[in-house]
C-alpha cells in the first residue's frame, strides 16, 4: 500500500513537470493561462496527497490555498488584465520553441543527475519529488528568460513558485505560518505586477519587452 502511495505521488509530480513543458510549448496567452490553471490544480492535488502520505494536516490548507489563489484567483485576474490591456494573443519565444524544449529537457536531466545522488539518504518520496521540483523551478526560469511578453513571464514566475511549493511539501512540509505568509506574499507581488502592467501599457501602449527596449534605445 505504501508503494502505491509513493507511486501516485510520483505520478502527480511527473504530471506537474509535464505541464511545465506544456507551458514552454504554448505560444498563445489564453492557452498559457489555461495550462497554468491545470498546473495549479495538479500542484494542489500533489500537496494534498503529500498531506495524506505524511499525515500532515496543515498541508491540506496549503493545497486549499493553491487551489483558491493559483487555480482560481490568479488565472481570472490574468484574463481580466489581458482583456483590459488588449494584449496580443500570440507570444514570441526567443530562439524558437524547438530549441527551448531541448534546453528544457537538458535542465530536467541536470536536475535528476544533481539531486538524486545528493539526496540518496533521504526518504524515497521526498528524494524524487525534490528532483522533480528543481526541474520545475528551472523550467519556470527558462520560460521567464525565453518569453518577451510580460504576462507570459509572470506565468513563468508563478510556475517557478509552484515548484518551490512542491519541494517544501515533499521535504516533510513546512510550518503553517510560513505557508500562509508565502501565499499572501505571492498575492501581493501579483497585485503589484498587475499595477505595473497597467502603467506600462498606459505609458508605452505595449507590454512586449522587445518593443520597450526599442523605445528606450530610441530615446538614448
Amino acid at each position: 500500500m505504501e508503494l502505491l502511495t509513493i507511486d501516485i505521488a510520483h505520478v502527480l509530480a511527473g504530471a506537474l513537470l509535464l505541464t511545465s513543458f506544456m507551458l514552454l510549448y504554448q505560444d498563445r496567452l489564453s492557452g498559457l493561462i489555461n495550462i497554468y490553471t491545470l498546473h495549479a490544480v495538479i500542484l494542489s492535488l500533489s500537496v494534498a496527497w503529500q498531506a495524506y502520505y505524511q499525515d500532515a494536516h496543515h498541508l491540506y490548507l496549503t493545497a486549499a490555498i493553491a487551489a483558491i489563489f493559483k487555480a482560481l484567483i490568479i488565472p481570472f485576474s490574468l484574463r481580466r488584465i489581458i482583456k483590459r490591456l488588449r494584449i496580443h494573443r500570440t507570444v514570441e519565444v526567443v530562439g524558437g520553441v524547438g530549441i527551448t524544449m531541448l534546453i528544457g529537457i537538458f535542465l530536467v536531466a541536470l536536475s535528476l543527475v544533481v539531486m538524486l545522488p545528493a539526496t540518496a539518504s533521504a526518504d524515497p518520496l521526498s528524494r524524487e519529488d525534490i528532483a522533480f521540483a528543481l526541474a520545475i523551478v528551472l523550467l519556470g526560469l527558462l520560460m521567464m528568460v525565453t518569453r518577451r511578453n510580460v504576462v507570459s513571464q509572470i506565468i513563468g514566475f508563478m510556475s517557478l513558485e509552484n515548484g518551490l511549493v512542491l519541494a517544501a511539501a515533499g521535504a516533510n512540509g513546512m510550518p503553517l505560518v510560513v505557508e500562509i505568509s508565502v501565499a499572501f506574499s505571492i498575492l501581493i507581488a501579483f497585485i503589484v505586477i498587475g499595477i505595473f502592467l497597467f502603467r506600462i501599457r498606459e505609458r508605452f501602449d505595449n507590454v512586449d519587452l522587445s518593443e520597450l527596449d526599442r523605445v528606450r534605445g530610441g530615446r538614448s
